[in-house]
């Protein structure tokens, strides 16, 4: 079992015992999509830490997501429990890079591969996704490239 998800089921009973709720359903909709992922495909298999991170990734993303748009129809107690659930998951996941930080190293990834132009654009992203290795979201290192990349 990985260390990560060994952390969340930890937590979870944790935050069981301490009656918190919000905690507890959040790390129980966690593991449910880790579960959900390790179940995908033709065998069940545990997921690495990094498959982990890019679920709790991706559940993140949705919460973010959902609070905006409960947000955006008026329904700001519904965005706000989104925007705790999200708070809880944030502690799993690695600290956010800064927009400065993020140009620096997509400018590094374009440099040592000598990108340039909008055909390069695929292997320019990949590039800087590896550089950035999960610690900015797809959509803001994407326009970094596009920036950088003068499109």
């Amino acid at each position: 079992m990985s260390t990560l998800k060994d952390r969340l089921t930890a937590d979870m009973r944790t935050a069981l015992k301490a009656r918190d709720e919000l905690t507890t359903s959040t790390l129980r909709m966690a593991l449910a999509a880790v579960g959900t992922a390790e179940v995908a495909g033709k065998a069940k298999r545990e997921l690495t830490d990094d498959e982990v991170l890019a679920v709790l990734t991706k559940e993140a993303k949705k919460r973010r997501e959902a609070a905006t748009a409960f947000a955006d129809a008026g329904r700001a107690e519904q965005a706000a429990k989104e925007t705790a659930e999200g708070d809880v998951l944030e502690r799993y996941l690695p600290k956010q890079l800064s927009d400065e930080e993020l140009a620096e190293l997509v400018a590094g990834a374009l440099a040592a591969g000598g990108f340039d132009g909008k055909a390069q654009m695929g292997p320019a992203m990949k590039a800087a996704q590896a550089a950035v290795a999960g610690r900015a979201e797809g959509g803001r290192v994407a326009a970094e490239v596009r920036r950088q990349l003068g499109l």
